[in-house]
């Protein structure tokens, strides 16, 4: 290996390290809480260091949030080869508590702390937020299509079974299933969306 590939590695690995403090600082203690100095304390790095590869601490979030809905779309994606549109719906709500049970930190970020939503209004921009909203839309017509949801607006069914997916996943993230046995979890999870399920 090269000088300069040596040298480009170094900088992925450093904004990587960056990256990874950050998200587990905004998790822990909040974003409010956090500054470029707590997040180069947690790195062992000096705060210039930080500011060589980030502007400021909203630099970093967007980062995350944008990394973290890509993960979450491609999550997503992988259930769209299921052929009927029922069952193709139900995995994609599978899919969405999954991802939240395996990266907490990256849901509380997304979808539970208050700053996305200031930081997006101000921005104007959420692509990656947007499309993923998009993809349950698309799924949802299509089972109005196949006869499902008869009589009821796409907005407002695609509204509600994300209030549905949402709430188990916040419940999970937040430690509020303490009075439910942790083996009792995924059956739980399966059997309420199949209770949604016989809703449709």
């Amino acid at each position: 290996m090269g000088a300069k590939e040596r040298k480009e590695r170094q900088k992925t690995e450093m904004r990587e390290a960056i990256l990874s403090a950050a998200l587990k600082l905004f998790s822990d203690d909040g974003y409010d809480t956090v500054t470029m100095r707590k997040i180069a304390d947690e790195i062992e790095y000096s705060v210039g260091t930080i500011y060589l590869y980030f502007r400021d601490k909203n630099e970093i979030f967007f980062e995350l949030h944008n990394r973290g809905f890509a993960e979450f779309f491609q999550k997503q994606l992988s259930v769209q080869n299921i052929e009927n549109p029922l069952e193709r719906l139900t995995a994609h709500g599978t899919a969405y508590i999954q991802f939240a049970i395996d990266r907490p930190e990256y849901y509380d970020l997304m979808f539970i702390s208050r700053t996305p939503s200031k930081e997006i209004n101000k921005n104007k921009h959420w692509t990656e937020g947007e499309r993923t909203y998009d993809l349950l839309k698309l799924n949802i017509r299509q089972a109005m299509e196949a006869g499902y949801f008869k009589g009821v607006d796409l907005e407002v069914a695609a509204f509600s079974l994300w209030s549905f997916v949402h709430g188990i996943a916040s419940l999970f993230i937040r430690d509020r299933l303490m009075m439910v046995p942790v083996e009792s979890l995924k059956p739980l999870v399966a059997g309420a969306l199949k209770f949604l399920e016989r809703a449709y």
